[in-house]
Formats: structure tokens, sequence, C-alpha cells
């Protein structure tokens, strides 16, 4: 699906216009958080110049997988700034697949699990040349330490989000800039 598709299938589900929604109440309530965040993001992000004009150079044909899920907030922070970069050359083309319906996330495992946002982005042969995800590498670092610790999953959940909302998705385009300049000059 394309990202408006993706994005009013929140809404879908939100307005109870989706027979048999695949999602229980409480994942009912991540959505209704995450859609919130996307929303945000949409309005608030800020694209990384140098990594923009890099993507605008783009001279041959991409094809951006993204796999997410609307009660994953990492997918809700990550998502919005990979739109707004793909919208940055017509040469790309997004394609979001949900996790749980026929995605491609058996192929990009993280570490045995079915960890997303995956972002997987193929030449115009349709060669994977990047798979990145889950998260960015500084907060996984850390999300690794507090597990290592047994800090319970909630607060694990918010130490997250507010590391994601003090980032403004800085660190996300820090790491594609970074792949994009060593590998598509």
């Amino acid at each position: 699906m394309d990202f408006q598709t993706y994005f009013s299938y929140f809404e879908q589900i939100l307005n109870n216009q989706i027979k048999d929604v695949p999602y229980d109440l409480e994942m009912i309530d991540y959505i209704k958080l995450n859609y919130s965040r996307v929303k945000r993001w949409l309005k608030t992000g800020e694209l990384d110049q140098d990594l923009a004009q890099n993507i605008k150079n783009l001279k041959s044909k991409q094809k951006w997988v993204l796999i997410a899920e609307p009660w994953c907030g990492d997918a809700a922070n990550i998502t919005p700034f990979v739109y707004l970069l793909s919208k940055e050359n017509p040469l790309i083309e997004l394609e979001i697949q949900l996790r749980d319906q026929n995605s491609e996330i058996e192929n990009y495992l993280t570490n045995g699990s079915k960890s997303i946002p995956v972002l997987i982005i193929r030449d115009e042969d349709e060669k994977d040349i990047l798979v990145w995800g889950a998260r960015p590498k500084s907060i996984q670092e850390k999300v690794l330490d507090l597990k290592s610790k047994g800090v319970a999953i909630e607060e694990i959940k918010k130490e997250l989000q507010n590391w994601y909302n003090e980032d403004k998705g800085k660190s996300f385009q820090e790491e594609m800039k970074a792949w994009w300049i060593q590998n598509m000059n």
C-alpha cells in the first residue's frame, strides 16, 4: 500500500470502518496514540537538508519497502520521515507492508524476531541495497541495556517515546545520510 492508504488505514480502524479489525482493544489504544504521533511528525518533522539534497540527486529508480504496523510506536516515529524523504524524488516508489498481513518480514528478521519498522531500499533491478531497522542504533543500545537490567516494558516504552520526542527524527536521518553518502554518491 502507499503512504496515503496506510495513513487512512489508521483512520478506518479508529472510526470502526473495518470489519473484523485484526487488533485487540489494547492495540487500538496504541493505534490511536500512534495516529497522533504520525500526524505530529508530518506537520513538524524537519528533513536533514543534506540528506534531502542527496535523495533529490538520485538518477535511477528505487523502491522503498517499509514494513510497519499502526500499533508500533517505533514505526509511528520513523514512517513519517521515510515518507517525507521518499517524496523528495519521483524516482522513489514507497510501498508500506503490514507486518502481520502478507509482508516480507520473514526475510528481514532482527535477531530472530519480527521487529519493525524495517526499511528495505531496492535498486532498479529489485536488488536490496539497504536494510535498516528496527530503530536507530543509539536508542537500540539503550533499549537492550534497559532490558538487560530487567526494566519493565512500560518504562522502556516511556523511555523510547521520550527519546523519539527529543531526537525529532535526526538519528534515523543521520544513519540514512551516512549510508547514502557511502553508497549512492
